[in-house]
Parts: C-alpha cells; structure tokens; sequence
C-alpha cells in the first residue's frame, strides 16, 4: 500500500459503516439484549420474554405483545437512522427509551438477524433476515401480535470481537442484569429470562400505585431484606422529582452493583448521580461499602441530554448542581427521619451465628434461616418521616446531662447494680427498652417489649457526640474546654507543620494547639463536648488527614471528617463501666439522636433480637 493510496478520502461501504456503528452500541451480548428490549418496551408491549443461548453468542431472542409493525416498516427498521421515536423530528424533547437509529442496523451488521412481526389488527404476520448486513425480502410469517427478534451467531461478521468477551456465566447474568434494570423502571410490565436449561428470571406485572409497585419489583430482585428495610424517598425541587427507596446504611453491599438508577425511565450509570449518592451516605457508611438503592428521576425532556453516549447509559443535565443537591438533600433527609433504626439484618445475622449443642458431635449450626420480624411494627418503622413518641424528646433532654458530664468524664467510682436498685419495666415509648446489664465492659443489654436490645456503647456514644458537635459547629457556638495541664503530643515535623498552618481554623473547631519545638505540638483546649477526650491519638489523627487531603481548601469543607475524628477520640470507650442511670441516659439519648442506628464509621451500633427468635433457639416455637 503507497502513501498516495493512503491519502486518499473515499466513503466507507455501509456494511463496514455498519460495523463500526455495531462496535460503539454493541459490545456484548447484554447491549444487544438492552436494545432489543428497549424497542418492545417503546412499541407499547405488555410481556416481554427474552431467551438466551450460549450466553447471548449463538442465540438472543426477544419476543413482546407490542404494537408490531407491517413489511414497510420492517425494511425501514433495519435502516440506519430510521425511527418511529422522533415524530417531531427534535432531538431536545426524547421521551422514549431511544434515540440513536442505529440499534438494529448495528446487529445486522456482525449477526445473521431474524425479525418477524404482525401488527395488532393485521390479517397476517411477516419476517425478514439480515446477515452480515445483507438484507433479504420481507416473507409471509405465521404469529401472534407482537414482535419476534432473533439474533443469532452474535459476532460471526466480526469475529475479533468474540475474544473479548467473557464466560458463558458472565454474559448471561450481564444480560439478566441489563432486564432487571429495564423491569424495575416499568414495573408493570412482565418480564422472563430464560436460557436452554431453566428460567432465570421471572418477573410479573407489579399492583398498585406506581410508588408501591416499584418497591414490589425491586423486592422481587433484591430480596425481602431491601423490602423489610427500605426508606421512602421523595423529593421535588423546581421541575425535578426524586422519588423511590434507599435501603438502610447498616444494609449495604461491597459494591456499587445494587444501586440502580432511572432517569425519566431510562437506566443510567450516571457519574454525577453516583458522586451524590456516596456524599449522602458519606457520614453513615464506611468507605469500603455501597448502598442499596433505587432512584426515579423525572424531570422535563428539555432539561436532560440523554443522546451523549452510544449506549445511552450517560445523561447531561443542564441543571447538574440543582440535581445533585436534591438527590443529597432527599437522601440524608430520609437517614435522619429513620432515627436509630438500624437493618433487620443485622439482627438475622446475629441469630443465624448463634449454635445450639449437638452433644457429642459438638456444636450444631442452625439449619434454616429464621424468620425475619414478621408482624413486629414499632414507631420507628413507619413509612415516612420518623417522629418520636409525645413527650419522648422532651423525657430524653433530661438524661442528656450524666451523658454529658458523667460518660465524657469517667467517674472516680462507678456504682454497681445494688439491690436497692429498682428494675423498672420497659416503657412503650422507648424503643430501645430499659438497660438490664452491662456485657464485658462493653455492651449494654436492654430489655424492649418484645425482646431485647445489644448495644455497643462506644459505637452509640460516638454517633451521639457526633451528631451534637455538627450542630454546633453549623451553628457556629463551639465550646473550647481549657486542659488543666497542656498536654504535647510529639509528632514529625512535616505534620506539625501541617497542623501549624491550620491552627486558627482548628481554634475555629474547638481546638487549640501550636507549635511546641520542631517535632511537638502542645494542646491547651479541645471542644468541651469530648469531655476527657484521647488528646494525644485526636491531634495524631488530624495531622494523618490533612497529610492525605494536602490542599488548601478549609477544614470547613471538611467539617464530616473533622466531627468524626473528635467524636471517636471523646466518645465513652469500651471497657468503661456504667452504672443504670448512665445506661439509660445513653439508650433515651439514642432514641432522638439522627443516624443513630450505625457509628460514624458506619458499622450498627445496636442489635435488637425479638422474642419470637429467640424462643426458636430455644425450640419454645
């Protein structure tokens, strides 16, 4: 081949055009899947039945019972950029599940492609194939309404690209996970999956109000353990309404797999939209985890781009930052109405951990997993915004004071449970019971009134102080306690550095340090709410943090890390005993703190068994 030959500017042949086209829209099987089903949903189907060969390579068939389409249309369909979607011919206002034009075309062009279908009021059905982008006439077919898509030998035309795909078992649960997505965004419609073994998925046409029905679908797919434990979330802020469920922070996964995100009914895998979800769950979650969610975005067609990307997975908003803002704002909103409610799960695993004696064969697990807690409906598990009980703030704000006072300062002599203690019965409007005993210096047993609760006191105190010292930093009324005697904290030279050059905002923060020689700093006050705080291990800490943000930016734009920081290092620490009073002062306290249910490093803070489960270990049941 000559440099002049390389130069010259000719047109590509359509099947070659086509190929490329085929390369951007469809890489795997599941892309081929997506479309396919795509197309019934637009056509008004109300099943939709996929089947599956060889993980999508030798065989995807689509059969719907949608509006069908007569032998012009067919030709038109395997047309590049033709389409029944654009009826105004404007690319702004897109209010189906296209638009490129080039789905069909793409797999024609690299499958032997099979498409019959027969209008709702037509007297006959008709076909038409399409292999490696060579076309045949329309022929007769006998079918119900609806439309049938074959494609077969995904890939033959272009047979590098089969190297890159992955085993069978990926691509068939890629191509399941593709119809899971599309089923929870129509969650009346029915949907199965099967391959040449068994049916994989099986989804029927959800009841009810939309909202209900929603949650009734994405149940059928996660489980009952998202249904059992699913915040409402609805939001609206000028013309962009959030709506669906976000799962507890103490339910969560170690991937970003199961958050699943729609946009005016398409699914999305939206940066902007993943970047607001972990800054919502950011103070509740560890940062290895993910939440459990499903979110429903509609807003008008003009307003979002949803033709950026080949696949159509990636959206434009021409209002991101209002976007962004409303999906945090309806996300922590819901956290914060939960209360201290915390995920039935962990009170499953619990239960699913304990062993009963199998004699000389030792220990014997349990064999089947029990029941969740059926039937058990307290006030924190209502739907909607959780208030507590009359008078259970206002009972709590009394005991906030031995929390303040008697937990952040350690006592000289801590009282035991005497017998002139009196053992007062649970209380209705205590959720989290009455306190029984302390375990290993550690955890708080309580009585509820209908089981009972396993605290894990440093884990409760933490989040309490937490929350309490964000209030006052946001309101700008942070307390400075002066140290009796300066404490110095010996640390390297760059992190006093660091700390010395940010020693006014941490005054600002309750904290007040400078330097003290080159390897040193010395402490003469922290926020008076960590009481007799771990001094030495806060500064230390706080020097690691600003080592890793290096930036310029304020330690306000940091205000979760910070309030984090200082609550682990003056919350009540394991191994502190208490006595009843200050047990108590913690669960009521709890009761009215937001997000109580995990710690600030998002791990649960209590596990609550119900009697019912119990009496199972015991075979009372």
């Amino acid at each position: 081949m000559t440099i002049e030959s390389l130069r010259t500017i000719r047109r590509l042949p359509p099947t070659l055009v086509n190929q490329i086209a085929a390369g951007e829209v469809i890489e795997r099987p599941a892309a081929a899947v997506k479309e396919l089903v795509e197309n019934a949903i637009d056509a008004g189907a109300r099943r939709i039945d996929v089947a599956l060969r060889d993980g999508g390579r030798s065989l995807i068939a689509v059969v719907d019972d949608g509006a069908g389409m007569d032998p012009e249309e067919l030709l038109l369909a395997i047309e590049r950029h033709a389409t029944s979607k654009l009826p105004d011919d404007d690319l702004v206002r897109i209010s189906t599940l296209g638009f490129r034009g080039e789905a069909l075309p793409s797999i024609g062009a690299v499958s032997r492609l099979s498409i019959a279908s027969r209008p709702r009021r037509a007297a006959e059905g008709w076909s038409l194939s399409v292999e490696g982008g060579a076309v045949a006439a329309p022929v007769p077919a006998a079918l119900n309404h609806g439309t049938r898509a074959e494609v077969r030998d995904l890939f033959y035309a272009t047979p590098a690209r089969l190297k890159f795909l992955k085993g069978e078992r990926a691509e068939t649960q890629a191509a399941v996970d593709m119809v899971e997505r599309l089923a929870m965004a129509h969650p009346t419609l029915s949907f199965t999956v099967s391959d040449a073994a068994r049916t994989l998925l099986r989804l029927e046409a959800a009841q009810g109000e939309l909202f209900d029905a929603r949650l009734a679908r994405v149940g059928a797919v996660l489980g009952g353990d998202f249904a059992e434990n699913a915040l409402p979330i609805e939001a609206v802020r000028e013309a962009v309404r959030l709506t669906g469920h976000a799962a507890l922070p103490t339910l969560n996964r170690a991937t970003a797999q199961a958050q699943y995100l729609f946009v005016n009914g398409r699914p999305v895998r939206d940066r902007l939209l993943l970047g607001a979800i972990r800054g919502a769950y950011a103070d509740v979650l560890p940062r290895d985890r993910h939440p459990i969610l499903a979110l429903y975005l509609e807003l008008p067609p003009e307003e979002v781009d949803v033709n950026v990307h080949p696949t159509k997975a990636e959206v434009r908003f021409r209002d991101p930052a209002l976007v962004r803002g409303l999906i945090v704002s309806a996300l922590r909103h819901a956290i914060a109405a939960a209360g201290h409610r915390a995920s039935t799960s962990v009170g499953a695993d619990t239960l699913a951990a304990f062993v009963t004696q199998g004699g000389a064969d030792g220990p014997v697990p349990m064999q089947a997993p029990l029941s969740r807690f059926s039937g058990q409906t307290s006030w924190f598990q209502t739907r909607g915004p959780v208030r507590p009980p009359s008078g259970l703030a206002e009972s709590a704000a009394a005991w906030q004071a031995p929390i303040a006072s008697d937990l952040a300062r350690p006592s000289a002599r801590v009282e035991g449970w005497g017998a002139e203690a009196a053992v007062q019965e649970p209380a209705p409007d205590h959720p989290l019971g009455a306190a029984r005993a302390q375990v290993h210096a550690t955890y708080i047993v309580a009585q509820t009134g209908d089981g009972l609760v396993i605290v894990d006191q440093h884990a409760a105190h933490e989040r309490i102080v937490y929350e309490r010292m964000k209030a006052e930093l946001l309101s700008g009324t942070v307390k400075s306690q002066g140290l009796l005697l300066p404490e110095v904290v010996e640390l390297t030279e760059a992190s006093v550095d660091r700390l010395a050059a940010r020693q006014a905002e941490l005054a600002g923060l309750g904290l007040e340090l400078e330097p003290f020689g080159p390897g040193a700093v010395v402490v003469r006050g922290v926020p008076a709410l960590l009481g007799q705080a771990d001094v030495p291990g806060l500064v230390q800490d706080l020097a690691d943090a600003l080592a890793e943000w290096d930036d310029a930016r304020p330690l306000t734009e940091r205000l979760a890390h910070v309030c984090a920081t200082m609550a682990c290092h003056g919350s009540v620490r394991a191994g502190r005993r208490l006595n009843a009073a200050e047990m108590d002062a913690l669960l009521r306290s709890m009761e009215v703190t937001p997000n109580a249910g995990q710690c600030n490093h998002g791990r649960p803070t209590y596990v609550e068994l119900k009697l019912a489960d119990i009496e199972k270990l015991f075979q009372r049941r």
